[in-house]
C-alpha cells in the first residue's frame, strides 16, 4: 500500500510540474503588453532592433488597441537562444498567439519583422485579421537577382565566423557606417546602432544569412486578410520590380513614402501615422 501512495504522490508531482513548465513556455522573444481595448496588435521589430522602434507607434494606438511589442531573443540585449532561424521565430510568434488565445490579432512589422508578418499570414491565413508590413520585401535578394532561389542547406557557417571574429570596435564601426544608409532621422542613429551592437553576434550572423535565404514571393498568395505595404520612398525607384515581388498578394495595398529610408516610423512620421490610422478604421 506505501509503494502505491509514493507512486500515486509521484503521478500526482509529475502533473503539477507538467502544468507549471506548460504555463512558463520559453519563447524566443521578449513580450511588452500594454494598452486597452478589444483589438491586440502585435508589433514585430526588424533585424537586430529591440521592441523600442515601435514606442511611439504604440504610444500613438495604446488607447485603444491592446498592444504586445516583441523582442526577439538575441537581438538589442535581449537573451539569446540557440538555433535561431526565421522559421522557427514565425512558428514562435504563432503559438504565443494561440497560447495566450489572442483572437484575429493586427500584426505589424518592419524589415524582417514585416517578412514575419507575411510568413505568418501566407501560413496561417486565418490567424491575423489585418498585416502591416513596413518596409520590406517578399525575397530581398531577387531585386539584383529575380532568378534567386532559395538554398535547401544554406551554409552560414562562413559569415557566422567573420561577425564573431570581428572585434568590438570594428562590429561598431560596420554598424555605425551602414545605419545612415537606413535611417535619416540623426537623432536615432546612435540608438538604432547601439540596438545592433548589443545584439548577440552570433544570433545577429545566423538571423541574417537565414533570412537572406527566404522567399515568400509564392506563398503569399494564401494570404487571405487585408494587406497595407508600405515601402519607402527609394523603392519608387524600381516599382515594376517591387510590384512584381508582390503580384501574388491579391488585395495588397502598396504606398511609397514621401521622404525617408528604411525606417519610415523615424524618417516619415505624418506619412507612416495617416497610412496607419486610415488601413486600421477600414472595416
Amino acid at each position: 500500500m506505501k509503494k502505491y501512495k509514493i507512486a500515486i504522490t509521484l503521478t500526482l508531482l509529475f502533473a503539477l510540474c507538467v502544468n507549471v513548465f506548460g504555463q512558463n513556455k520559453l519563447y524566443p522573444f521578449e513580450v511588452q503588453k500594454t494598452g486597452n481595448g478589444k483589438q491586440a496588435v502585435i508589433f514585430i521589430p526588424g533585424f537586430a532592433c529591440s521592441g523600442e522602434v515601435w514606442k511611439e507607434t504604440k504610444s500613438h494606438f495604446e488607447q485603444d488597441y491592446v498592444c504586445y511589442r516583441l523582442t526577439m531573443a538575441g537581438f538589442a540585449g535581449a537573451k539569446p537562444q540557440e538555433n535561431a532561424t526565421f522559421e522557427s521565430w514565425e512558428k514562435a510568434i504563432v503559438q504565443y498567439i494561440q497560447d495566450n488565445k489572442i483572437e484575429k490579432p493586427i500584426i505589424i512589422g518592419h524589415s524582417m519583422g514585416g517578412g514575419l508578418a507575411l510568413a505568418i499570414a501566407s501560413d496561417y491565413p486565418n490567424l491575423p485579421s489585418k498585416i502591416v508590413v513596413v518596409d520590406a520585401l517578399p525575397c530581398l535578394l531577387a531585386m539584383t537577382d529575380p532568378a534567386f532561389k532559395s538554398k535547401e542547406n544554406n551554409d552560414c557557417s562562413p559569415i557566422v565566423k567573420q561577425l564573431i571574429g570581428m572585434t568590438d570596435k570594428q562590429f561598431y564601426e560596420m554598424q555605425k557606417n551602414t545605419m545612415p544608409r537606413l535611417l535619416s532621422n540623426t537623432a536615432m542613429l546612435e540608438t538604432v546602432v547601439n540596438w545592433s551592437v548589443k545584439s548577440d553576434r552570433k544570433t545577429f550572423a545566423e538571423m541574417y544569412c537565414d533570412f537572406s535565404n527566404t522567399d515568400l514571393r509564392e506563398k503569399i498568395k494564401n494570404i487571405k486578410c487585408p494587406s497595407l505595404i508600405l515601402l519607402e520612398s527609394y523603392f519608387k525607384n524600381f516599382k515594376p520590380a517591387v510590384e512584381d515581388q508582390y503580384k501574388n498578394l491579391k488585395g495588397g495595398e502598396l504606398q511609397y513614402a514621401d521622404k525617408g529610408l528604411h525606417f519610415i516610423m523615424y524618417d516619415d512620421k505624418e506619412w507612416f501615422f495617416s497610412q496607419l490610422n486610415n488601413f486600421l478604421a477600414k472595416k
